[in-house]
């Protein structure tokens, strides 16, 4: 829901480019909401997510190179956001110094916005849990149980 939501407000920021521009109130509406359903969406599923898929015995590891990936990502889009949001003409007055021609704003909202689409697609392959417990996920108690049974005699 987060991705799809997410989707939703990027378009709907990209589209009509010139309608944000002299009604603040609205983009300062829409850009809470937007940060709103990433939090409730995406950002939580990258801390929740980690500790229910992965075994027990990797489950701290494997969160931590999970963790460290999105943040890797965070900052890949953040400033690949910045590099292509600048306007596609470099004579216009609105080109930060330093920096080469992107694609604009309205373009950068709507890549973004495909991201995230693509980003909800990808969420449906993530494995459902099903209201089990991580014992139950990972199986620890089977392995254990199996060994105790395996030692166990048996008297005849």
């Amino acid at each position: 829901m987060g991705f799809f939501f997410l989707t939703v407000f990027m378009f709907a920021s990209a589209i009509p480019d010139n309608h944000w521009r002299h009604n603040s109130i609205g983009f300062v509406i829409m850009f809470s909401l937007t940060f709103f359903f990433a939090n409730f969406g995406p950002i939580s599923t990258t801390f929740v997510v980690p500790e229910e898929i992965f075994p027990a015995r990797l489950r701290s590891t494997c969160h931590g190179i999970s963790a460290a990936t999105g943040k890797a990502g965070s900052i890949i889009g953040a400033f690949g956001f910045l590099y292509a949001a600048q306007p596609t003409n470099p004579a216009d007055l609105e080109t930060d110094p330093g920096y080469p021609p992107g694609i604009g704003v309205k373009n950068s909202l709507i890549v973004l916005g495909c991201v995230n689409f693509l980003g909800m697609l990808f969420t449906f392959l993530v494995p459902e849990t099903k209201g089990k417990s991580l014992e139950e996920i990972s199986e620890e108690n089977c392995e254990q149980n199996e060994t105790v049974n395996e030692n166990r005699i048996i008297p005849a």
